[in-house]
C-alpha cells in the first residue's frame, strides 16, 4: 500500500506586498513517485519550493511531508535539495568528495576528522551518481553534468526521503540530459526516493518523462494531471496543448507525431529525451513547434 509523501491542501500565499504568489494549491505525491512541476519564472514555483523545504511560513491551508509539517520535516532531514548552479559555489575551493562531505556532516556539527562510517557513506552516494571518478577535483573544474551529479550525491548524503530539484538541466547538454534522466530512475528504483523536479524548461519535463508518474503545471494555480503509467507523449500533448496554454501562452504540441511515438506505454524503460520515446518540443509563444 502507497503512502502520501507530500500533501498539499488549498495552500495560498500572498507576499507582504500584497502580490499573490499561490492560491488554492492541492496536490497529493505518492512515496516513491516522480513529480514534474513546471511554470514559468515568477508563477509560484520557488515560493512552492521555498514552502516544501521548509524556510517558508506564513502560507495558507495544509502542507505535510509523510505526516509531518515542512519546518518538522527539514528538521527531520527528510527533504534533500538540489540547487541550481551556484557560480559561487563553485569558486569555493573544494573537492567534489569535500562538497559531498558537508551534506553529511551538516547535522554533525563541526567535526574536525570525518568518522569512518561516514566516509563510508560518502563513496556509496559517490558511487550511486557515477562521480567517483572526478571526486578529486576541485568543484571549479567540473563541467556542468559532474557538478550536477556531485549535487545531487550532496543531497543524497543526508539519507533523505525526498529529493527536490530546482531547474536540474541548466547548463547540461543533451547527452548529459539523458544520462541526468537515466541517473534519477536509478535513484528512484534503488533507494525508493520521492523525486520532485522543479522547473520552468519544458526540455526537462520531456527528458525526464519516461519516468515522470505527475505533471503539475503552476502559475499561482495548479493544474494537475497523474500518469500512473508514466508520462507518455499522449500526455505530454494533452498537457502542453491544454494546460501549458494557460501557463506559458498559445503553444502548440503536434499531438499527431506524439501518437506516433507513443505506442510503447510501459513508461518506465528507455532514457530521457527524444531516445526514448519523448518528442522534442520547440516551443514558443503565439503558437508553433
Amino acid at each position: 500500500m502507497s503512502h502520501a509523501a507530500i500533501e498539499l491542501e488549498h495552500v495560498g500565499f500572498t507576499y507582504p506586498t500584497g502580490a499573490r504568489a499561490l492560491e488554492g494549491v492541492s496536490l497529493r505525491v505518492e512515496e516513491g513517485s516522480t513529480l514534474a512541476v513546471v511554470g514559468p519564472n515568477g508563477g509560484g514555483k520557488s515560493t512552492l519550493l521555498k514552502i516544501l523545504l521548509g524556510v517558508m511560513g506564513g502560507y495558507e491551508g495544509s502542507v505535510r511531508l509523510f505526516g509531518m509539517s515542512p519546518e518538522a520535516a527539514r528538521r527531520a532531514g527528510v527533504v534533500g535539495y538540489v540547487p541550481q548552479r551556484s557560480e559561487a559555489e563553485l569558486s569555493f575551493p573544494v573537492s567534489g568528495r569535500g562538497a559531498v562531505e558537508m551534506g553529511a556532516t551538516s547535522r554533525l556539527g563541526g567535526l574536525r576528522r570525518v568518522p569512518g562510517d561516514v566516509r563510508a557513506h560518502v563513496e556509496s552516494c559517490l558511487r550511486l551518481v557515477g562521480a567517483e571518478s572526478f571526486a578529486e577535483r576541485p568543484v571549479g573544474q567540473l563541467s556542468g553534468g559532474q557538478w550536477q551529479r556531485v549535487l545531487i550525491a550532496r543531497a543524497l548524503a543526508a539519507r533523505p526521503r525526498i529529493l527536490a530539484l530546482d531547474e536540474p538541466l541548466v547548463g547540461i547538454d543533451a547527452p548529459g540530459q539523458r544520462l541526468f534522466a537515466e541517473l534519477l530512475a536509478s535513484l528512484r528504483r534503488d533507494l525508493r526516493l520521492t523525486i520532485v523536479l522543479v522547473t520552468h524548461d519544458l526540455r526537462t519535463v520531456a527528458g525526464a518523462a519516461p519516468s515522470c508518474d505527475q505533471v503539475a503545471c503552476l502559475r499561482r494555480t495548479l493544474h494537475f494531471h497523474a500518469a500512473p503509467g508514466g508520462v507518455t507523449p499522449q500526455v505530454l500533448a494533452q498537457v502542453f496543448q491544454h494546460d501549458l496554454a494557460d501557463v506559458f501562452g498559445d503553444v502548440h504540441v503536434d499531438a499527431h507525431r506524439a501518437a506516433e511515438c507513443g505506442h510503447d506505454h510501459g513508461g518506465g524503460g528507455g532514457g530521457g529525451g527524444a531516445g526514448g520515446g519523448v518528442v522534442p518540443l520547440r516551443v514558443r509563444p503565439g503558437g508553433g513547434v
